[in-house]
C-alpha cells in the first residue's frame, strides 16, 4: 500500500510469519555439505547470513558459493576455508580475487544477460539462494532494493531462499518485487546497506571522460558500465540536454545528472522518462534518492541486458572500459594475461545492443598505459593468455587521453593507424615498427622512425563559406590519409 507517495510496510509481518523467522544462525544450519548456495549480489550483499555460514563453516564442506561482483567484507573467500566453501563468480570483486587468482576459486566467463538462462534452464540448478529484501507491505511484497539484477532469476529458481530482511533496504520500483510466501526463511536485521564512495576521477581520467561525453548527442540514452572511467563521464554531460539513461548499474553521480536537467527521459523510445537499470551502487544518499521514486526503475538482468531492447532505444550510447586493446582491435576486459581479473558483464550485451541502435555509438574506453606509464595498454599483439571479450568484429569506438579512434568498418591498416594515433607517445614508435613486422601495415611507413607526429591542437580555427557552409580548419592527423588519397583522385 502506498500512502502520501510513501510505502506502508506491513508493522506486523514478525508476528503474522512468526513461523518462518530464525536467526542467522539458524536459518544457515538448513546449507548442507555439497550444496550450491547463491549470495546476493553488489552492494546488497546479505553480510549477516555470509558471516552466520561462515561460522558454521565446521559443519561444512565442499559447498559451492556463486557469487556476482561481491563488494564489502567476504570472510568465505580465504585460504583456510578454501575447503569448505569454493567459490564461482560471474564477475570477480576486489574481496575474491586474490583468491580467484590462486586457483581456489573459480570464474565462470559468461554474458550478463545469460547468466538468469543458467539458473533457469537448470544447467546450473541453486540449492539455497542468500538475498537481500526490504520488509513486505501491506500485500506481503518485499523489494529486492539495490539489487534485481539476476538476485531475481536465482530467488525464482532456487529450492531454499534465505532473506535477510532489511528496514533499511530501499523500496524499488519495477519488476523488483518478491512475494514474502516465495520466500523459506526471514531473517530480521536492521544492518546499513553497503556503500560504495564515488571516486573523484584523476587529471587523465577526466580527460577519457571528456573525449567521450564528446560523443553523446542531445537525447541520446546513456549506460554507465563499471568503473571510474565511465562515471567521469557525468561532469561533461551536465549541459547536455533530453538524456536518457538505460544502464546495467549507476552510482550517486546520477544524482547531479538529474539535478542539472541534462536527464529527463523525454526522449527515450522504451520506458520514456524512466531511468532504468538492474543494480545500484552508492551511498546512503543515494539510496534514500531511489528509495520509493518512481523515476527509477529496476528491472531483471535478462530484460536491461537483452541486446534486442537495448537496440530498441533510439541514440543509445554504451560506455563500458578495457584492460588491453590490441591493434586489430580485439578488446580484453577481463583478464590481465592469464590472471583473471573481473568479467565479461554486460560490456558484449550493451556493445552489440548500441551498436544496432539508430544512431548509437558503442564506446569501448581505456587509460594509454599500465604500471604507472610503463605499459602500453593498445598494444601490437594482446599478452599471451588474454582472452578477447569484445571481438574485432564488434568494436567500434575506442577512447583513451589521447583522443578517439573509430574502428568498425576499417580495414586493419586503417584500424592499427587509428590506434597508434591514441597511444602513448612514447610507444607509438615501437607499435608502428611492430605494426609493420606483423604485416597490419606497409612498408611505406619505415621512415616514421620517431612514430607518428601531431599537429599542434591549438592550431583549429572555424571559417564560414559564403553560402553559410561552417568549415572546421585542424592539423593534419595520420589517420587522414585515406581521405586525402580519395580527395587527390576526385580533383
Amino acid at each position: 500500500m502506498i500512502v502520501n507517495n510513501k510505502i506502508e510496510n506491513d508493522e506486523n509481518w514478525k508476528e503474522e510469519y512468526k513461523e518462518q523467522i530464525m536467526t542467522p544462525l539458524e536459518a544457515v544450519g538448513q546449507i548442507k555439505p555439497g550444496n550450491r548456495v547463491f549470495i546476493g549480489t553488489g552492494c546488497s550483499q546479505p553480510e549477516s547470513l555470509v558471516k552466520a555460514m561462515v561460522k558454521r563453516s565446521k559443519t561444512l564442506s565442499e559447498v559451492e558459493i556463486i557469487d556476482f561482483l561481491t563488494i564489502g567484507s567476504a570472510p568465505h573467500a580465504s585460504d583456510e576455508l578454501s575447503k569448505k566453501f569454493r567459490i564461482n563468480s560471474f564477475f570477480i570483486g576486489d574481496c575474491v580475487r586474490d583468491t580467484i587468482q590462486k586457483g581456489l576459486g573459480d570464474y565462470t566467463p559468461i554474458f550478463l544477460s545469460d547468466i538468469p538462462l543458467l539458473f533457469s534452464s537448470g544447467k546450473l540448478p541453486l540449492d539455497v539462494a542468500l538475498i537481500h529484501v526490504s520488509p513486505p507491505n501491506s500485500k506481503g511484497r518485499c523489494s529486492l532494493g539495490v539489487s534485481v539484477d539476476i538476485v531475481k532469476s536465482a530467488a525464482e529458481n532456487a529450492s531454499l531462499v534465505i532473506a535477510q530482511v532489511n528496514p533499511n533496504m530501499p523500496f524499488t520500483h519495477g519488476d523488483s518485487w518478491i512475494h514474502i510466501h516465495n520466500i523459506d526463511i526471514l531473517v530480521p536485521v536492521n544492518d546499513s546497506i553497503i556503500e560504495v564512495k564515488p571516486v573523484e576521477p584523476d587529471e587523465t581520467t577526466s580527460k577519457i571522460g571528456e573525449f567521450i561525453a564528446a560523443l553523446v548527442e542531445d537525447e541520446s540514452t546513456v549506460e554507465f558500465g563499471i568503473g571510474a572511467i565511465p562515471q567521469s563521464v557525468v561532469k561533461f554531460l551536465r549541459n547536455k540536454k533530453r538524456l536518457g539513461i538505460h544502464t546495467e548499474m549507476f552510482t550517486d553521480t546520477i544524482i547531479e545528472l538529474i539535478e542539472s536537467g541534462a536527464v529527463d527521459g523525454s526522449c527515450k523510445t522504451m520506458d520514456r522518462g524512466k531511468i532504468v537499470a538492474s543494480f545500484v551502487m552508492g551511498t546512503k544518499k543515494l539510496y534514500d534518492f531511489i528509495d520509493n521514486n518512481p523515476l527509477f526503475t529496476l528491472y531483471p538482468t535478462e530484460h536491461v541486458n537483452d541486446p534486442f531492447i537495448i537496440s530498441r532505444q533510439k541514440k543509445q550510447v554504451a560506455i563500458n572500459v578495457a584492460l588491453e586493446v590490441d591493434l586489430t582491435g580485439q578488446v580484453c576486459a577481463d583478464s590481465i594475461g592469464t590472471s583473471f581479473y573481473s568479467g565479461i558483464g554486460g560490456q558484449v550485451d550493451f556493445n552489440r545492443g548500441a551498436a544496432k541502435s539508430a544512431d548509437g555509438k558503442a564506446i569501448i574506453a581505456l587509460h594509454s598505459t599500465a604500471k604507472k606509464g610503463e605499459v602500453s595498454r593498445i598494444a601490437s599483439v594482446l599478452s599471451k593468455g588474454t582472452g578477447v571479450v569484445t571481438t574485432r568484429g564488434d568494436v567500434h569506438y575506442i577512447v583513451t587521453e589521447y583522443g578517439v579512434a573509430y574502428l568498425h568498418g576499417k580495414s586493419i591498416q586503417e584500424r592499427a593507424i587509428a590506434l597508434i594515433s591514441i597511444a602513448h607517445p612514447k610507444f607509438r614508435g615501437d607499435l608502428l615498427k611492430e605494426a609493420m613486422q606483423l604485416g597490419f601495415l606497409t612498408n611505406d611507413y619505415t621512415d616514421l622512425d620517431s612514430g607518428f607526429v601531431f599537429g599542434n591542437k591549438d592550431y583549429h580555427t572555424t571559417g564560414v563559406l559564403e553560402d553559410g557552409t561552417v568549415v572546421n580548419y585542424r592539423s593534419m592527423l595520420p589517420t587522414d590519409e585515406t581521405s586525402l588519397k580519395e580527395l587527390f583522385y576526385t580533383l
